[in-house]
């Protein structure tokens, strides 16, 4: 590996005039796909295989026309103090209201209040509902327009007018804070680098990978029905690996520029090296983002893969655009110890005495191995009480109800819920497929008597058949609130009771609507987060005895990563569902956690944390394969490697953190969960109980079975084979370093 990324990295900086015109040459052709492909269509939300989706799609066959996953939007009435909405100005109100959110070309229909008993048992609240042809995000700005302007229309007669539903939910719209993050990047690659030109290296990089990534996402968005979300995860990913990769190569070559190497040969060695980490870094982070197909969601699938394809992007950029940049900036990348003249002269040779001043992270990693065990229990006992609150976390889907109090879509859902119950916002759609049945008129009815005398019901609509007579379509209000436990009972005691009504009317009852879907998506989550996470940890573990030659060091790098996304999944917990420092971080609503979040922070926290593992390690095991002892080696794997993973986590703090004043609660979740993972994973597992349990395993830390040491290939990520091949030719020709020194 090592041997075939060195010639890899002196190709490309001799042929750099050909490597940097393919990768624009690319870019530009992604990006005429992108501004030339259709708008993205539908994105509708789907969980094959679940009895919800199954009841969804047999209701799309059966009434044809209806347009069941197009948008909708609820426009809520409710009348001045001591009036009702029955009174006859009130009702002429609603009567134009209905009249004028008729006129919309996307418009499938409006339901008046009046004839579709929508009007609350005290006469205070009635609502409209409006169905369009079309999903939510895909409406035209004009159909959005005269839905604010109808319900306006109605408040300036008097009523206080509120609109929930779908049909306002838009792209979701970047924040600054994600400049703010990028430029925090940029500062730290500056101070760790020493001058712009090599800090600029990798944020150029790394935009060019994101926007080559993003560009084929966007020009595939239609054909594969790619929602704003997979972009968005793409960005923000991309940008997080592409600059730390670039940033490890770039790092690695000033390193072996201050070791008296000629530049190709520095590139040479960089890539050599810090390219072999960059690719098992770059393929853990594949594995665990691709790893998401197994949950079986396809929107979780499109967000992994897209993801990973970014990743793979940013690996082949850092291995090729990189050296072939170094090629181009020449004298403007300084050895390490050097600064440009930006920064001040340059620094004069250093005594004995200066020389041997250990650097922070020396010091650092000597202090942990002389106090390994307190380190440990430290490191270990503060993300426990860190994680604490994951035993109170609650699973759940956004919803209008979590929403901020300021919006319209919350003012709705609270006006709803006090005119008709707290389980009107969250409606049972129970789907019967009576073609078997003799009388399916008579099946139906049976059906809704039945949950009728059911607990925790409050309403049930009478049946309405399809045209064929063969499908009937009954809606069941809770009596409790959609997110609520006793609505998920409710659900399951409904589909428990299909069995013994399919046994009497040969009529097979489905229980579908958004509930039903957040419940089954919920459990899909649940179900799958075993056998996802023994798949990527699994393949990731062997990935890491092919790298390390040791079965306890991915042993422990696994444990390590459990400890940290547990932690992070507390912080989330602690911000998110209990409050704690929402105001700071923008959260206006707290509420129950997105149920892909486990699975989601599993994936991604995974392949990021064995970025730093890879990273720091293996300059670590480097040293232990050249003579070291194994204390000595934690030690100089921290002198060489602490500075640029502390800049590298620190980057992608920024990058992650960025994305928490996104408008979208989704993005804002994921942001602040990976930002936080980020820095427990780096600062607490990779700086402190990783050197901690390294320090007491001693030697057993690097111990292989021989039988499987026979049996794996040598990868060499050390570049143990350059360093043979370098001594060779120096025997060749001892003058040879001399003269390449002078080059």
């Amino acid at each position: 590996m090592a041997t075939f990324l060195y010639k890899l990295g002196r190709l490309a900086f001799r042929r750099r005039h050909f490597v940097v015109l393919i990768w624009v040459a690319l870019l530009a052709v992604a990006g005429v796909g992108a501004a030339s492909a259709p708008s993205a269509g539908s994105t509708s939300f789907s969980i094959p295989g679940t009895e919800a989706q199954k009841a969804f799609d047999l209701l799309e066959q059966r009434f044809p026309g209806s347009s069941a996953d197009g948008a909708t939007a609820r426009v809520v009435f409710q009348a001045p103090s001591g009036e009702k909405m029955t009174d006859a100005g009130n009702k002429a109100t609603v009567e134009e209201t209905v009249k004028e959110l008729s006129n919309g070309s996307e418009v499938v229909s409006v339901a008046d209040p009046y004839t579709a008993n929508a009007v609350s048992r005290d006469g205070t609240v009635a609502y409209a509902s409006v169905s369009y042809k079309v999903a939510g995000p895909e409406l035209q700005d004009s159909t959005r327009d005269a839905l604010d302007e109808a319900a306006q229309d109605a408040r300036d007669a008097g009523l206080t007018v509120e609109v929930g539903g779908d049909a306002l939910q838009t792209v979701a719209e970047a924040g600054a804070g994600e400049i703010v993050g990028i430029a925090i990047a940029a500062i730290v690659l500056v101070i760790t680098l020493g001058s712009l030109v090599a800090a600029g290296l990798p944020l150029l990089t790394a935009m060019i990978g994101v926007g080559i990534g993003v560009s084929v996402i966007t020009a595939l968005a239609s054909t594969l029905e790619l929602g704003s979300t997979t972009s968005t995860l793409a960005v923000m990913i991309g940008l997080a690996v592409g600059i730390d990769y670039a940033l490890f190569i770039v790092s690695r070559y000033r390193g072996e520029l201050a070791e008296g190497r000629d530049r190709e040969e520095a590139v040479g060695r960089a890539t050599g090296t810090a390219g072999s980490a960059v690719v098992f870094a770059g393929l853990t982070v594949v594995i665990a983002l691709a790893g998401l197909s197994v949950v079986k969601v396809p929107m979780l699938t499109k967000m992994g893969l897209a993801a990973a394809g970014t990743v793979v992007i940013a690996v082949l950029i850092a291995l090729t655009m990189i050296p072939a940049l170094l090629g181009y900036a020449g004298r403007k990348v300084q050895p390490t110890g050097e600064k440009s003249k930006l920064f001040g002269r340059r620094k004069a040779p250093k005594s004995p005495q200066t020389a041997a001043k250990p650097n922070m992270g020396t010091r650092w990693a000597s202090f942990v191995v002389r106090r390994p065990v307190a380190v440990l229990l430290l490191g270990v006992v503060g993300l426990g009480a860190l994680a604490a609150p994951v035993t109170s976390m609650e699973l759940g889907l956004p919803d209008d109800g979590t929403q901020p109090t300021s919006t319209t879509q919350r003012r709705a859902y609270d006006i709803l819920s006090e005119g008709f119950g707290p389980g009107f916002n969250g409606p049972l759609m129970i789907v019967g497929d009576a073609r078997a049945s003799d009388d399916p008129q008579a099946a139906a009815t049976t059906v809704a008597d039945r949950i009728k005398g059911l607990d925790d019901v409050a309403a049930v609509t009478p049946a309405q058949l399809n045209k064929a007579g063969d499908t009937f379509v009954i809606t069941v209000i809770p009596d409790s609130k959609p997110a609520s436990t006793q609505t998920e009972d409710l659900v399951h005691v409904i589909r428990d009771t299909g069995a013994g009504i399919k046994a009497d009317t040969d009529a097979e009852v489905l229980v579908t609507g958004q509930t039903a879907m957040n419940i089954d998506f919920s459990q899909r989550m649940n179900d799958a987060l075993i056998p996802y996470l023994g798949l990527v940890v699994g393949l990731a573990f062997l990935l890491l005895i092919l790298v390390f030659r040791s079965i306890l060091v991915p042993l422990k790098a696994a444990l390590g990563f459990l400890l940290s996304v547990l932690a992070a999944l507390g912080a989330v917990v602690a911000v998110f569902q209990w409050g704690w420092l929402s105001g700071l971080l923008g959260v206006e609503e707290t509420g129950p956690i997105m149920s892909m979040m486990p699975i989601f922070m599993i994936g991604v926290v995974f392949g990021l944390a064995m970025d730093y593992e890879v990273f720091l390690v293996t300059r670590m095991r480097e040293a232990y394969v050249h003579g070291e002892k194994p204390s000595q080696a934690v030690v100089t794997g921290f002198k060489y490697g602490a500075r640029v993973v502390t800049a590298a986590a620190v980057i992608m703090m920024a990058v992650f953190a960025g994305f928490i004043s996104s408008s979208e609660s989704m993005v804002k979740m994921i942001g602040f969960g990976l930002a936080i993972a980020v820095f427990f994973d780096a600062f607490i597992v990779r700086m402190a109980i990783v050197p901690a349990v390294l320090s007491l395993l001693g030697k057993k830390a690097w111990w292989l079975p021989k039988w499987l040491d026979r049996a794996l290939p040598n990868v060499d990520v050390e570049g143990e084979g350059l360093r043979t091949d370098a001594e060779s030719k120096k025997d060749e020709d001892p003058d040879g370093d001399r003269a390449l020194a002078r080059v």
